[in-house]
């Protein structure tokens, strides 16, 4: 988990990618229409800030994971959704401009957030309290991250439609190509960790991915929202910034606890596989649904 080239470099190049990617099939109209119709975004943050760390809570509560361990996987509960998520609502036909949306806000509100969940984990975990700085700088990575790309591809599609046409196909097979290399990368980095530590928290951190999918997915559709709406909210919640989990948990100027980084590595190489399942099974799901309502026109 040091920094290396594969966090350095080539993390960020992907992102950077993949947001371009995003940006190229967006417009204004996009956002001023989540603006207009604030109730996903509220449901999305009731989710993310409410419900999910009482969720991770649970499952630590359960699964008996050691004190450290357990703070590891609040840490993460408590980190806001990650870029990525973004790719896959894109990938699963979700809305990706409440997923940018929902990104933005929720980098936000974490720098409240996250030291208070985290404060919270380490009193009832380990009856010890330690003050986590405000994360601003990180926060502000995030944004550029996020949103640079992003804007330039939105420019782009604007003022030259016709080279942003030409050039969706190519950056996004590009962007499917680096996220995969980032994961095969990281799997090899961290293979000794994951044969030590799997038994102990590999349960845990796919039980807490599958939750926040499925609560992220599942309690929209419940709430009436629509199904792009809600493959948005279900990536958003179900991806989560590992990076940022690691890095706060292993920093000596933060927590200076590398296990309590273990349950962010798990988690970030469990939800790619799972979202990519969730958004193909989400979209089969649907292709079924209208097959058998066109039999059913055709017939009567």
């Amino acid at each position: 988990m040091e920094t290396s080239v594969l966090t350095t470099v080539l993390l960020p190049l992907a992102l950077g990618i993949i947001m371009l990617g995003l940006g190229l099939s967006l417009t204004l109209a996009d956002f001023t229409r989540v603006i207009a119709f604030p109730r996903a975004v509220l449901v999305g943050l009731l989710c993310q800030m409410v419900l999910l760390p009482w969720v991770c809570f649970a499952i630590a509560k359960l699964s008996g994971l050691p004190p450290e361990l357990a703070v590891g996987l609040m840490l993460l509960a408590a980190s806001p959704g990650g870029a990525t998520s973004n790719l896959f609502s894109h990938l699963a036909k979700g809305d990706v401009a409440l997923n940018i949306t929902l990104t933005a806000i929720n980098s936000v509100l974490t720098v409240v957030t996250l030291p208070l969940i985290v404060n919270l984990s380490l009193d009832h975990f380990l009856g010890e309290s330690r003050a986590i700085p405000l994360q601003f700088g990180k926060v502000a990575q995030i944004f550029v991250v996020v949103l640079g790309p992003v804007s330039l591809g939105m420019l782009l599609k604007k003022k030259r439609p016709q080279l942003s046409e030409q050039l969706k196909k190519p950056v996004k097979l590009l962007s499917a190509l680096f996220l995969v290399l980032v994961v095969a990368a990281a799997v090899y980095k961290e293979r000794a960790i994951i044969g030590s530590y799997f038994p102990q928290v590999g349960a845990a951190a796919l039980a807490f991915n599958l939750a926040s999918m499925f609560l992220g997915y599942f309690l929209p559709r419940l709430l009436r929202l629509n199904r792009e709406q809600s493959i948005a909210i279900g990536m958003e919640i179900g991806i989560h910034n590992g990076t940022l989990a690691i890095a706060i948990a292993s920093s000596p100027l933060l927590l200076n606890n590398t296990t309590m980084a273990i349950p962010a590595v798990f988690y970030s190489l469990f939800m790619f596989c799972t979202a990519a399942l969730f958004g193909y099974g989400v979209n089969a799901a649907q292709r079924a649904s209208a097959a058998r309502a066109a039999s059913a026109a055709s017939r009567s």
